[in-house]
């Protein structure tokens, strides 16, 4: 009786411990983002910019640092997500915002259905290879379905109403933003309690050890797909708010170069963590920023010292070497 009591007890901790951690790092986000808004007044495109990418880290987190799949063909969910909002409204006039989300939810989950099915069929550098090919010809056919997607000139004609008919989408990014911080703090939300549920822990399984998870009688192929369509889900969230925010569509969004930079990010903040892939992709996009504007001819130098640097000295990225640091202490002390 005392051992079940005791056990109760450690996991009411474990609990508490993760429920305070989570309040701890949604109000870190949230105070970040309200200095974001009065440091850069002017910029505020910037930061919906770096909201709509970390929606895009946060999905390929998913499934490269929770489960082990290998892909640099992410963007491909981001763009079918932004060129179904795009296409909703440039082309049906459907302009609410929360229908264009919810059809880039809906775009995206099923580009991420089609991406792990055909991705999974493979393992390692073969997964590299399907996935680079699947990310070419979405590009390809976005490109050559102009008609819809206004191919190299782009998807323009866009123009959300306002949210809940109240705040209109001004000039100066204001409501872009809030409604943008909205939809992240809610995916966020959303995305800790599925990497703690007892799905989540079955992905994390799967990425140490498949043959086990086999052997116990669970597909590791199907659980996968169903965590590559959330991951799309979640993908088409920032691709329609990419939509929205810019009132226009660009194959830029379907290009290799943007799921490479999404990896990059991941890598940098520290992969199998949502506060990482949030870290790494403000770390890298406002470094970026800032050392384009000061230095336009070898800022892509000081970038690419930066990245050699974190992967030489913090191999867990930004907030993983820093989370170890600190559970370290934590251990140490008497």
């Amino acid at each position: 009786m005392a051992l079940v009591i005791n056990n109760e007890n450690e996991r009411l901790q474990h609990r508490r411990a993760f429920l305070s951690h989570d309040l701890a790092g949604i109000t870190v986000i949230a105070a970040i983002a309200a200095v974001g808004y009065f440091a850069f007044p002017d910029n505020l495109a910037l930061l919906t910019r770096l909201i709509t990418i970390a929606l895009l880290v946060l999905s390929l987190d998913l499934v490269t640092g929770y489960c082990g799949v290998a892909t640099l063909g992410h963007a491909a969910l981001f763009g079918s997500g932004a060129y179904a909002a795009g296409i909703l409204s440039a082309h049906y006039g459907i302009n609410d915002p929360l229908l264009m989300m919810l059809a880039g939810i809906v775009a995206g989950a099923l580009a991420g259905l089609l991406s792990g099915a055909i991705i999974l069929r493979a393992h390692g550098l073969p997964q590299l290879v399907l996935s680079i090919a699947l990310i070419h010809l979405f590009h390809e056919f976005a490109n050559k379905a102009s008609s819809w997607t206004g191919g190299s000139d782009g998807l323009s004609g866009i123009a959300p109403d306002p949210v809940f008919g109240l705040f209109e989408f001004d000039l100066y990014g204001h409501t872009a933003f809030f409604f943008g911080m909205a939809l992240l703090l809610v995916v966020f939300v959303l995305l800790r309690l599925l990497v703690r549920s007892p799905f989540g822990m079955l992905c994390r399984a799967i990425k140490q050890d498949p043959l086990r998870i086999r052997a116990m009688g669970a597909s590791p192929t199907a659980a996968l797909i169903r965590m590559y369509v959330i991951s799309g889900a979640v993908a088409g969230v920032g691709g329609a708010l990419n939509a929205i925010s810019t009132q226009v569509v660009g194959l830029d969004s379907l290009s290799f170069t943007q799921s490479a930079e999404a990896l990059v990010m991941l890598v940098l903040g520290g992969a199998g963590s949502l506060f990482g892939a949030l870290s790494g992709t403000a770390v890298f996009m406002l470094f970026e920023d800032t050392v384009s504007a000061a230095n336009p001819f070898h800022w892509l130098t000081i970038v690419g010292v930066l990245l050699i640097a974190v992967v030489l000295f913090a191999p867990k990225g930004l907030y993983g070497t820093a989370a170890s640091f600190i559970a370290r202490r934590r251990e140490e002390r008497p």
